[in-house]
C-alpha cells in the first residue's frame, strides 16, 4: 500500500471557495477516486491533505468519514486510511436503485406529455456526440451524468438525481474501467437515443426495456473487467 501525496498529485488552483472546506475535500477526493486517479489500496494522509488546504485536520476528518460512509474509503484507526476496492455488490444495489427510479422518471415524462421536458435531455447527447467525435471520453462521462440529471430534473426529482450519485461511487469506477471498451461509446449514444425516442412516443414498454437494457451493460461486463484490472477488486 502506498500513500499519496496530496500537496503533489492533486491539480493546484485556488484554495477553498465559501462553501464548507468539508464539502469541498470530500468532492475533491471522491473525483479522483471516481476518475480512479486513487487507486484502491492507495494511502491518504489527513496531515498532508489538511496541509495543501490550509486547513485544520477537522474538516479532512469530516470529507474522510462521508467517503467511509459512501464505502469509498476504509479508515484504520490511530494506523491508515485508503481507497476502498470495488465492491460489487453495493454497485448492484445502487444499479437496482437507478433502475427503479429511471423507469419511474420515464413514466412520468411520457404522462406528462411535453415534449419540452426533453430539451435538456437532448442537448446532453449532443454534448455526449461532440465529445465522442473529439474521442474525449471525460467529457463524454459528464455529458453522459447531465443527460439523466437532466431526466431527473424534467421530472421534478432531481434530488433523487442526487441519491443516486450518493450512492454510485463504486459503480461509477466499473463505469470508468468499462467506457474505454471497443464500442461501449456508441452503444451508450444508442441506448440514449432510443430511451429519448421512446418517452417521446409516449411508449412505456419501450422505454423501460431500453433503460434496463442500458444500465444492466456494465455490471454484464463485470468478469471481463475484473479478469482485466483485478487490482480494483
Amino acid at each position: 500500500m502506498t500513500t499519496t501525496s496530496h500537496a503533489q498529485n492533486a491539480p493546484k488552483g485556488a484554495r477553498l471557495r465559501k462553501t464548507s472546506a468539508s464539502q469541498q475535500i470530500h468532492d475533491a477526493l471522491r473525483t479522483r477516486i471516481i476518475n480512479l486517479e486513487l487507486a484502491p489500496g492507495e494511502g491518504l494522509s489527513r496531515i498532508e491533505i489538511a496541509e495543501y488546504y490550509g486547513v485544520s485536520q477537522t474538516p479532512v476528518r469530516d470529507a474522510m468519514m462521508r467517503l467511509e460512509e459512501e464505502g469509498l474509503l476504509v479508515i484504520f484507526p490511530q494506523s491508515k486510511t485508503e481507497v476502498s476496492r470495488i465492491d460489487l455488490d453495493h454497485a448492484k444495489e445502487t444499479q437496482f436503485l437507478r433502475l427503479s427510479l429511471e423507469i419511474e422518471v420515464a413514466r412520468q415524462l411520457i404522462l406528462a406529455k411535453d415534449p419540452a421536458l426533453l430539451t435538456g435531455a437532448k442537448i446532453a447527447l449532443t454534448e455526449q456526440v461532440a465529445a465522442q467525435q473529439a474521442n474525449d471520453l471525460s467529457l463524454f462521462s459528464a455529458a453522459d451524468k447531465r443527460f439523466h440529471r437532466e431526466l431527473f430534473e424534467a421530472a421534478n426529482v432531481s434530488p433523487l438525481w442526487d441519491l443516486v450519485t450518493e450512492r454510485s461511487g463504486h459503480i461509477d469506477r466499473l463505469r470508468k474501467l468499462n467506457l474505454p471498451d471497443p464500442g461501449k461509446v456508441s452503444d451508450i449514444l444508442a441506448y440514449h437515443n432510443r430511451i429519448i425516442a421512446a418517452i417521446a412516443d409516449g411508449d412505456l414498454h419501450k422505454a423501460t426495456s431500453e433503460i434496463r437494457g442500458h444500465l444492466s451493460g456494465t455490471l454484464a461486463s463485470v468478469e471481463t473487467i475484473r479478469q482485466r484490472h483485478p487490482e480494483y477488486f
